[in-house]
């Protein structure tokens, strides 16, 4: 079976973010980029030097020429294109792409369907706060079931480690934010942190990489379609 092959369109943060992962995985390859705001030597720039991720270490980055970028021997095809209906991606030979200008997304109405149990019974607030990176889920929930803290704990501690192995975490240490830069996985369970007001009526706090943790979960999802393709 042959590699999946991915192009990305727009080449901000999260676009680099999972050009990163492509090109550390041994079953997904990285065919062409789009974004018609920057150059490709810019790209470039971007693309080696990220402040919070640190220098990009893995094989060396050039331009072979303007529509061309070198990934150690690995060319990745650039385009320009501000209409995504107008970039050529067959031609480049991406069989996947994802979307990351941010442009068509929209959280809001797409909880409801992903997670169509949850849909009309979830709602939440986000912060800007001067963190690099990171961010923190600070859920309250009402519990149906009568449930202790401990039970909570121990329930989310064995998913951890069984079928959300890699996707979910569990610690019991004294972390802080920055501790969880550059955690692949979308939720780490912070067990010191939670309380519960009573059995109906906890609070939990979980932390997630929104950037690194997001970029594997893209990259993830596209094998996952490959697959059930």
């Amino acid at each position: 079976m042959g590699k999946i092959k991915i192009g990305i369109n727009g080449f901000g943060r999260i676009g680099r973010l999972v050009a990163r992962v492509a090109l550390q995985s041994e079953d997904v390859e990285l065919v062409a980029v789009n974004d018609p705001f920057i150059t490709t030597e810019y790209m470039t720039y971007m693309f080696k030097y990220d402040t919070v991720h640190g220098h990009w270490k893995h094989s060396d980055i050039k331009l072979k020429d303007s529509k061309t970028l070198l990934f150690g021997e690995k060319p990745v095809t650039v385009f320009g294109f501000r209409n995504p209906e107008e970039i050529p991606w067959g031609e480049a030979g991406a069989d996947y792409v994802v979307e990351s200008t941010g442009v068509f997304t929209d959280k809001d109405k797409a909880v409801g369907k992903v997670l169509p149990e949850l849909n009309g019974k979830l709602t939440g607030m986000s912060f800007r706060v001067p963190t690099v990176d990171v961010s923190v889920v600070d859920l309250t929930v009402r519990l149906e079931k009568a449930a202790s803290y401990e039970d909570i704990k121990k329930a989310i501690k064995a998913a951890s480690e069984g079928p959300l192995k890699g996707i979910m975490g569990y610690t019991e240490a004294d972390l802080v934010s920055t501790d969880f830069t550059g955690d692949s996985r979308s939720s780490i369970f912070d067990a010191k942190a939670g309380i519960a007001l009573n059995e109906h009526f906890v609070k939990l706090v979980s932390w997630y990489d929104n950037e690194w943790g997001y970029s594997n979960r893209v990259v993830d999802l596209i094998r996952h379609i490959f697959k059930t393709q």
